[in-house]
């Protein structure tokens, strides 16, 4: 079959077996391979993506669901050189290590700031508990989190 997708702006078109998940798209068709694939049962969170400004697990995910809507990914949240406040903020605070989990814990992570752009320590690790890192304690990672949210907010000021 074939999918029309917008991702990362752009507007997309492959032919896709019926059963191909959103993350086999988006690496295989578009080749885009920030987003990982680390389970391939919606446990550790590698394939976050944005569809339609919320994270969703790109595993979990018919590409042809995907069909007609809007998909962010990693690639796609910087401005050319310039990062993504969340980039930055994963950069500054040292929120990763190996980067095998990193690009789904910022979609993640941006989805979660969107939706509660003041959030506290125990609203972020609540708001994470679907991605996993196998390399820290999480603690750089929440640091980077609530960096972001505020700068967000200074920024909205």
């Amino acid at each position: 079959m074939q999918v029309s997708i917008n991702v990362n702006g752009e507007q997309r078109t492959h032919e896709v077996e019926d059963r191909a998940l959103l993350v086999q798209y988006l690496r295989d068709g578009c080749e885009l391979t920030g987003t990982n694939i680390g389970c391939d049962t919606t446990s550790c969170g590698a394939c976050t993506v944005l569809l339609d400004g919320e994270s969703v697990k790109s595993c979990t995910v018919l590409a042809a669901q995907a069909e007609g809507h809007e998909v962010t990914t990693i690639e796609g949240l910087s401005d050319g050189e310039q990062l993504h406040p969340m980039q930055r903020a994963f950069q500054k605070n040292h929120g990763l290590q190996c980067g095998y989990c990193t690009p789904g814990m910022v979609m993640a992570s941006v989805s979660l700031v969107e939706e509660n752009p003041n959030p506290s320590e125990a609203d972020v690790r609540s708001g994470l508990e679907g991605n996993l890192c196998r390399c820290t304690g999480y603690h750089n990672i929440v640091q980077a989190v609530l960096d972001a949210a505020q700068e967000k907010q200074g920024a909205a000021e």
